[in-house]
C-alpha cells in the first residue's frame, strides 16, 4: 500500500508537466499560424498583424512565464528561417530589420500583461491598464529601433510606427480581455496563485 501511495504524486506531477508542455506547444502553434497574416499600410513599414492579440490572449491561457517561453520559441523558429513572422517572412534579417524592435518589445508585452493578469485576474480594469502599459513598452522598443533603422527622429518614427495602430491595438486589448477569460474557463485552468509557487 505504501508503494501505491508514494507513486501517485509522481504520476500527478507528470500529468501536470505534460499538460503544461502541450499548452505551450499549442499556443506556439497558434502564434505561428496567425502571426504571419498581416496587412501592409502605405504610410508605414510596420504592417498590421495579429501577433500582439495572440500574445495578450496567451497570458490568460499560460500565465506570464509559460506565455513568454512560448513566444521565445516562436522567435527562435522565426530566426531559424521558418516563415512565421508578419508577411510569412523569417530569418535573422527580419529581427534586425525596421520592425525587429517590435518583436523584442513583444517579450516585455507578454511579461507585463501576464503579471497583471495573474495578479488581478478578477479586476478587468487593472488588467486593461497592464495591457496598455505593456503595449506602450512595445511601442517604445519598436519606435526606437525603427527610428534607428530608418535614420529618422523618434517623433517621426512614432507617427508612422505607433499612431496609425492605436485604434486597432485598442480593439485588440478589448477583445483579449473578453475572450481570454472564456478560453481560460474552457480549458479548465486553475486560478493562478503565484504565492503558492
Amino acid at each position: 500500500m505504501k508503494n501505491i501511495t508514494t507513486t501517485n504524486p509522481n504520476n500527478s506531477s507528470r500529468r501536470f508537466t505534460t499538460r503544461r508542455l502541450v499548452l505551450i506547444a499549442m499556443v506556439t502553434s497558434v502564434t505561428c499560424i496567425l502571426a504571419p497574416f498581416s496587412i501592409p499600410i502605405p504610410v508605414s513599414p510596420v504592417p498590421i498583424s495579429l501577433t500582439n492579440l495572440v500574445l495578450l490572449i496567451s497570458v490568460y491561457v499560460l500565465g506570464f512565464k509559460d506565455a513568454t517561453i512560448s513566444f521565445l520559441v516562436y522567435l527562435l523558429l522565426g530566426a531559424a528561417g521558418l516563415p512565421v513572422f508578419s508577411g510569412f517572412s523569417g530569418g535573422l534579417g527580419k529581427i534586425a530589420g525596421p520592425t525587429g524592435g517590435y518583436l523584442v518589445g513583444f517579450i516585455f508585452m507578454t511579461i507585463i500583461a501576464g503579471i497583471f493578469v495573474e495578479r488581478f485576474l478578477d479586476k478587468r480594469f487593472l488588467i486593461i491598464i497592464g495591457m496598455v502599459l505593456s503595449t506602450a513598452v512595445t511601442y517604445i522598443f519598436g519606435t526606437a529601433w525603427l527610428a534607428f533603422q530608418m535614420e529618422i527622429p523618434f517623433t517621426a518614427a512614432l507617427s508612422i510606427g505607433v499612431i496609425p495602430y492605436l485604434p486597432g491595438d485598442t480593439a485588440k486589448i478589448i477583445l483579449a480581455v473578453i475572450t481570454g477569460p472564456i478560453l481560460r474557463a474552457r480549458l479548465h485552468l486553475q486560478t493562478f496563485n503565484p504565492a503558492k509557487k
